[in-house]
C-alpha cells in the first residue's frame, strides 16, 4: 500500500502549515458523546499532524487551538479545554520541542 508520503512531491511542499482545530465538539455530539469527548480525542489528530509534518520535513506548524469565540462557551467546557491543552503540553513537551 502506498503511503501518503509516496504521493507527495516533496520539493513543492510549504514551509509552514496552519491548522484551525474546529468541529471536535460536533464530532463528539454526532456520536452521542459530550463535547469534551471530542476535545480529548483531538489530541490524536494533533499527534498525527505533528508526526506527518515531521515525516515530510515541514519545519513550521501552527495549531490554532483556541479562538476568542471559545471564551463564550460554558465555563466548564473552557476549563476542560484549558486543562487539556496545558496537561498535554506538559506531558509531551519533550516530544514537541
Amino acid at each position: 500500500m502506498q503511503s501518503f508520503k509516496d504521493k507527495l512531491n516533496l520539493e513543492q511542499l510549504p514551509q509552514h502549515v496552519a491548522v484551525i482545530m474546529d468541529g471536535n465538539g460536533r464530532w463528539a455530539k454526532s456520536r452521542g458523546e459530550e463535547r469534551t469527548f471530542g476535545h480529548k480525542h483531538a489530541i490524536n489528530a494533533v499527534r498525527a499532524v505533528i508526526n506527518a509534518c515531521n515525516e515530510i520535513h515541514i519545519p513550521y506548524l501552527t495549531l490554532y487551538t483556541f479562538s476568542s469565540e471559545n471564551w463564550k462557551r460554558p465555563t466548564d467546557e473552557v476549563s476542560t479545554l484549558m486543562t487539556l491543552i496545558s496537561e498535554t503540553m506538559l506531558r509531551r513537551r519533550r516530544n514537541f520541542f
